[in-house]
């Protein structure tokens, strides 16, 4: 019996993080079908299931451009360039977000705590924020480019 209740709290703890996202009220709402219908299956699984994209495949990652990294959900800027950086991860970077553009919450899937960022206009999952970032915000936001939208400036 024991051992049932543990495999229980481990399903729930590892639902928790996509349920939070079902269950908040956000500007823009929209029905798993509608999300569905206007997203790809991988980009469904990043920004409406809080997925995340295989390192070194987004094309944004290289990105070098001026311009403005918009939501993929509702096409709210969320990341200038001016803000990017190479981390190296294989995920593109920033140092900040553009003023009001992110929610932050934590993220305690994967037996550990993390700060998950998401749009906060439509709470389309993003990726999180660490602290080893450069100056001047010692942040780094790691996101998944295929939850992005490139604007060249």
């Amino acid at each position: 019996m024991k051992r049932r209740g543990v495999l229980a709290g481990l399903a729930a703890v590892l639902a928790s993080n996509g349920s939070a996202r079902a269950q908040s009220a956000f500007e823009i709402t929209r029905s798993p079908e509608e999300w569905r219908a206007r997203l790809s299956p991988a980009e469904y699984k990043v920004l409406r299931e809080a997925g995340t994209e295989r390192a070194f495949s987004s094309p944004l990652d290289r990105e070098k451009r001026s311009g403005l990294f918009h939501c993929k959900g509702c096409d709210l800027p969320l990341y200038s360039s001016a803000a990017k950086f190479d981390s190296g991860t294989g995920w593109p970077s920033f140092y900040e977000a553009l003023p009001g553009a992110i929610g932050l919450r934590p993220d305690r899937s994967f037996f550990m705590t993390r700060t998950e960022c998401h749009c906060r206009r439509c709470g389309s999952h993003m990726g999180h924020v660490f602290d080893d970032g450069p100056p001047p915000t010692g942040k780094r936001h790691c996101i998944n480019g295929i939850a992005l939208r490139f604007v060249p400036a």
